[in-house]
């Protein structure tokens, strides 16, 4: 109760510091590095409940990242949307990224949000291995991310190395295990013919079609082969026992500091963390809400029941080296 109480009174701050008469017509530049497809929705609907207009640049999470460092106090972008914390952490290091206020930051649990307050998780989401049902048994799945350089999985696994959570994921990697063990891991997956696709939905779609048995994604990449047709033979797995494998990340959003309209920014963040945008999060992406009262979907365990592996989202925030990693072990070209 008490935090509802200080979300009205924050949204009521923002009103009285730019009233509905000021707003509406006003324009916010969004940069994405979530697809249209997942966000342009839910930015429609903003712009349909406050007459701001959004006008938003798509492109990868990196790409996008590395624009707004390249524009630097020129960059027209208001918001940063980002499918993961590292993105955000790095252009929060580069002194890219405003301070939100506290209300914003309170309505999501302290780890899905920046240390300094920087940024704020929007959404959560899993590390998970999609399999082929058809071609792999669940008494055959790897117990670690660790598990899929071995000779059992040679040529039979798909990955994104250019997508911003694997990339995460990666870094994680270096985080808990040291970059000498993710080097390893790297290079064994390339040396074991991991087979590389440009996105999440190529690597489900491979693992349908049986091109590879099983493929490192977002959880909910596979729902949206399922909604079309829930007999697929593909189902996800969620690494154990705090496996580096099974980690939890955001997609994120942070207030550029560039912005000429950081209250308007700091709106469309606090929008984006509103019941109906978390149950949009829900149902129409099949992601975890991160606000108090809104719940995942009842076939998703809970946040608190998957064995993810201990580790700060603020410590993501090296991209640079960990593309390099990727690059130097021939996951990526160079």
């Amino acid at each position: 109760m008490r935090l509802f109480i200080r979300m009205m009174v924050l949204t009521a701050l923002l009103m009285l510091a730019f009233p509905l008469s000021a707003q509406e017509g006003e324009t916010l530049t969004v940069y994405s590095g979530r697809s249209e497809g997942l966000i342009g929705p839910i930015l429609e609907q903003f712009t349909a409940d406050t007459g701001i207009n959004v006008e938003v640049r798509y492109g990868s999470t990196p790409e996008m990242a590395a624009l707004i460092s390249e524009e630097g106090d020129n960059s027209p972008a208001d918001v940063f949307i980002a499918q993961d914390a590292g993105a955000l952490g790095a252009l929060s290091a580069e002194g890219r990224l405003l301070t939100l206020p506290s209300d914003i930051l309170e309505r999501v649990p302290a780890e899905f949000t920046s240390a300094t307050g920087q940024w704020v998780g929007i959404s959560g989401r899993a590390r998970v291995l999609v399999y082929n049902t058809e071609l792999v048994s669940e008494d055959q799945l790897p117990a670690s991310i660790l598990d899929l350089v071995n000779p059992e999985w040679q040529g039979l696994v798909g990955w994104a190395p250019s997508n911003a959570s694997l990339q995460a994921n990666v870094t994680a990697m270096r985080v808990l295990l040291g970059e000498d063990a993710a080097r390893e891991w790297l290079e064994g997956m390339v040396a074991n013919g991991a087979v590389a696709y440009e996105a999440n939905p190529a690597v489900v779609q491979a693992v349908i079609n049986g091109e590879v048995s099983v493929g490192l994604v977002n959880h909910y990449y596979i729902f949206q082969f399922l909604a079309d047709d829930p007999d697929l033979p593909v189902a996800m797995h969620f690494f154990p026992a705090g496996d580096v494998g099974a980690l939890i990340n955001i997609a994120g959003a942070g207030v550029v500091s560039s912005s000429d309209t950081p209250g308007l920014a700091q709106r469309l963040i606090l929008y984006l963390l509103g019941n109906d945008a978390q149950i949009y999060f829900r149902e129409q992406t099949s992601e975890y809400p991160l606000i108090a009262g809104v719940e995942p979907k009842d076939i998703l365990p809970p946040l608190s029941e998957i064995e993810a592996p201990e580790i700060d989202l603020n410590q993501l925030a090296d991209l640079q080296g960990t593309q390099t990693l990727l690059q130097e072990t021939g996951a990526l070209p160079g």
